[in-house]
């Protein structure tokens, strides 16, 4: 028997574990920084399978670090399990977090031949946050030879280049008064934001193609009676890749500036979680994968052959210390897409549980491939 068929029956002995656990998920949906329940069963899933778990890891409360194997060099797969508000698990990391628990799981009886480590790395608050930062920061990719996860889409994408993303919050501060008694001694921190708006949709014509600028208000006011003294809203600006952000940031916050000065109101300006960085794909392991995919029925476009782009990830902060992919793997949830309600119920249809195996597998095959070719050094 190959490796590869040991690693797929090591995966089909767990594959119905892993579409309960995914439903599971799908069910129990927890904020970034709060998956309290699902790093324990996740992390216990994996001590229960051979790993040396250690939970929580690296100062972060909701991560785990579960690995296989003793020497060599070491392949790092990152395992997301955090949901969005309101509409759950409408980014698919339940299939995220399953297809790293198989892949793991496929490989870890072979690590000792193959003479390699594997980390099934749990990663919290991709949505918002950037537990992988956090992580980085802290050293669990310090001697990691490459990285990998998947991530559900509507359609399979190999490569998917994401983009740079910095998050703010911007509040402004006013002063109340009665709307219809005395609005002139007020000082109105509604329009501070509306004027924020407004500058940021008068600068979107000097905009680039791949510039992404959205935001939503936390905080509006109290009453409609009441001049609001102060509200709250969270942007997010996006931008191919670092060099551009940098340019673009700046812009935005003269944007913010402008409309403080303009009413009279106090801005205070905070980052919101890490930034994060475009990706950066290995030529090696997105290679391997492609066939591995290929091999398994699933073929894995470019996104130069698709023409899509788009989103950000924490992950591209990775990519650019380890060599690293992030493919997509489809789940035929058109129209639906990622961050909607129809995406979410998606992920646990027939369409969803092949992503998790596709994903696994080709995850497991492509770590075998890089063993067995001894490719490290070109990555």
């Amino acid at each position: 028997m190959s490796n590869k068929q040991a690693a797929e029956a090591a995966f089909s002995a767990v594959e119905d574990d892993l579409r309960a656990t995914s439903k599971w998920m799908y069910d129990n949906p927890e904020l970034g920084f709060q998956e309290f329940e699902a790093s324990r069963r996740l992390s216990e899933y994996l001590a229960a399978n051979g790993f040396e778990v250690d939970y929580p890891t690296h100062g972060v409360e909701t991560a785990f670090a579960a690995t296989v194997g003793t020497s060599g060099p070491r392949v790092v797969i990152c395992c997301e399990y955090d949901a969005l508000p309101v509409v759950g698990h409408a980014c698919g990391h339940n299939i995220i977090a399953t297809a790293a628990l198989g892949a793991g799981v496929a490989v870890a009886g072979l690590v000792d031949d193959l003479g390699i480590r594997v980390t099934v790395l749990g990663t919290p608050a991709e949505e918002g946050g950037g537990g992988k930062v956090d992580l980085i920061n802290a050293g669990a990719f310090e001697d990691a030879a490459a990285s990998m996860m998947i991530h559900p889409g509507p359609d399979s994408q190999l490569d998917p280049s994401f983009q740079a993303r910095e998050s703010f919050i911007v509040e402004y501060f006013g002063k109340e008064s009665h709307a219809a008694f005395a609005p002139e001694v007020g000082i109105n921190a509604l329009d501070a934001f509306v004027q924020a708006y407004m500058n940021v949709a008068t600068l979107r014509q000097a905009l680039l193609g791949d510039d992404r600028v959205h935001c939503i208000i936390d905080k509006g006011g109290d009453a409609s009676n009441i001049i609001p003294s102060y509200t709250k809203s969270t942007w997010g600006i996006r931008a191919a890749g670092k060099e551009r952000l940098e340019e673009l940031v700046p812009k935005v916050k003269a944007c913010f500036e402008g409309a403080a000065t303009s009413t009279g109101c106090r801005l205070e300006l905070t980052s919101a979680g890490h930034p994060y960085l475009n990706m950066v794909n290995s030529p090696v392991m997105t290679g391997l994968f492609a066939a591995n995919a290929e091999g398994l029925g699933r073929p894995m476009p470019t996104e130069a052959e698709t023409g899509l782009g788009g989103g950000s990830s924490d992950m591209g902060n990775v990519s650019q210390i380890v060599p690293a992919i992030h493919p997509m793997i489809g789940i035929d949830s058109a129209p639906a897409v990622n961050h909607q309600a129809d995406f979410a119920a998606h992920t646990i249809t027939p369409a969803g549980n092949q992503a998790i195996r596709d994903g696994a597998l080709a995850m497991a095959y492509t770590i075998i491939d890089m063993a067995e070719q001894d490719v490290w050094s070109n990555l």
